[in-house]
């Protein structure tokens, strides 16, 4: 037994100076004084002195293979458009992973996570040089950090039958191995449809069923992906993974900067997600998809920019305001919340609150706010005030994966060696055409 003792909690239901009592993984009391009950049970008793303690962020979309192109230096074209950015760049790195690259890949951007106080990392990984056994790989960085996650390889025709072959049946080996693992679970991954053939979406709808997963998708990034669909199948790129029987309760869609009012309907009525990237999307120069209020679901997620899901709410929130749009932080905040939708989706349980009952998944942050501070306005202070660097310690599934700004081994050495093998990588990448 876990107690966090004189909490700020800051959520839905927060009160302030209160106790938590964890019980395993999950949350078995709260209230003020609340600890003395279990005065006798021998608990580990950690005291937050009024810190704030909120529910742990989601990353809804990320992509840990990238950890190792930050500040990259390879010969890399100029690409005037996002089909080229994806050739030049994307498409050589993700070529150019051996089996050790993509395992400090995923431990580097593990550590980020917790660290930026992000308990939870939904991933898609690609890794066409190395498929087979590439997400126990990247589950091992969870496994070190204690990081909770959802994996997905990325399935494409765009190496050849095989290659797609060979990915759908690392997803459906690793949906396999992990059904009951209570930190991690499998969605089936995808590229995008303008790389999926007929016969890779049969492939992939057979997946989904078997597995019981849902389907990860970059979909509409680029106008690109909406006008191939037209132009190759006649129909609307929704329609099209409709037809196949790819949209559920479960599927995670990506982006969908170009999507039609069509695809939203039907999005919606399949209760689907769409997880908007807004920091990748201004990088890729890809547009602005203005219309996030008329999706019933909608996450947030980094596309690989690492991790920081304040960070990327804030992006999110000013994004949408010089678009000319009328959504505040709370509607920002409520998306990043959703990724804990996802999560009971995918594991069950309760996620997303600090409540008898769900999932002890928590972030303390030590923030002495210069406002008053409720669930009613801390939208206001994430947007406007927070940051990543003020967590502190970190709980994920009851257990304390970080704690006063540490980790329970040594982590210089870990960076050390990603620095080595980014550089080898980056080499190898100006091997590859």
């Amino acid at each position: 037994m876990l107690i966090l003792k004189n909490a700020n909690v800051v959520d839905a239901n927060g009160e302030n100076e209160v106790d938590i009592v964890i019980d395993g993984s999950t949350i078995k009391d709260t209230g003020r004084g609340a600890s003395r009950k279990y005065k006798e049970s021998g608990a580990e008793v950690i005291d937050l002195k009024g810190r704030i303690a909120m529910p742990g962020f989601v990353c809804s979309h990320n992509h840990f293979y990238s950890a190792l192109a930050r500040g990259i230096i390879a010969n890399i074209k100029p690409s005037s458009d996002f089909v080229s950015v994806l050739k030049n760049l994307w498409w050589r790195l993700d070529r150019a992973l051996d089996e050790e690259s993509i395992y400090y890949s995923g431990l580097a951007g593990a550590l980020d996570a917790v660290k930026s106080g992000t308990t939870s990392v939904i991933d898609h990984h690609a890794s066409p040089s190395f498929i087979k056994g590439s997400l126990n790989l990247i589950k091992d960085g969870f496994d070190k950090t204690g990081l909770r996650g959802i994996l997905a390889y990325e399935v494409t025709d765009r190496n050849g039958e095989d290659g797609m072959r060979e990915g759908v049946k690392e997803n459906i080996e690793f949906a396999e191995q992990n059904a009951d693992n209570p930190l991690i679970r499998a969605s089936i991954g995808a590229h995008a449809p303008f790389t999926l053939g007929d016969n890779a979406m049969s492939m992939l709808a057979e997946a989904v069923r078997d597995t019981g997963a849902g389907l990860h998708i970059h979909v509409c990034e680029d106008s690109y992906d909406a006008s191939a669909s037209h132009h190759l199948y006649g129909m609307d790129v929704t329609e099209r993974l409709e037809k196949f029987k790819l949209l559920s309760e479960k599927t995670i869609l990506v982006h969908g900067v170009y999507l039609t009012d069509s695809d939203r309907e039907r999005i919606n009525s399949c209760n689907s997600f769409l997880v908007h990237n807004a920091r990748s999307n201004m990088n890729n120069g890809v547009g602005y998809n203005s219309k996030l209020s008329g999706f019933k679901n909608v996450a947030l997620g980094t596309d690989g920019i690492g991790s920081d899901m304040i960070e990327e709410m804030k992006i999110a929130y000013f994004k949408h305001k010089d678009s000319g749009g009328g959504l505040w932080p709370p509607d920002f905040l409520g998306f990043l919340n959703n990724g804990n939708k996802l999560l009971e989706r995918y594991f069950g349980g309760k996620f997303g609150l600090i409540k008898e009952g769900y999932n002890a998944d928590i972030t303390v942050l030590d923030y002495d706010p210069p406002t008053p501070l409720s669930g009613d306005n801390i939208a206001g202070h994430l947007v406007f005030g927070m940051n990543s660097g003020l967590v502190e310690t970190v709980i994920i599934g009851g257990k304390v994966v970080y704690r006063e700004r540490a980790f329970p081994f040594n982590i210089s050495e870990i960076y050390k060696k990603a620095r080595k093998l980014a550089n080898k990588l980056w080499k190898r990448m100006n091997k590859l055409i």
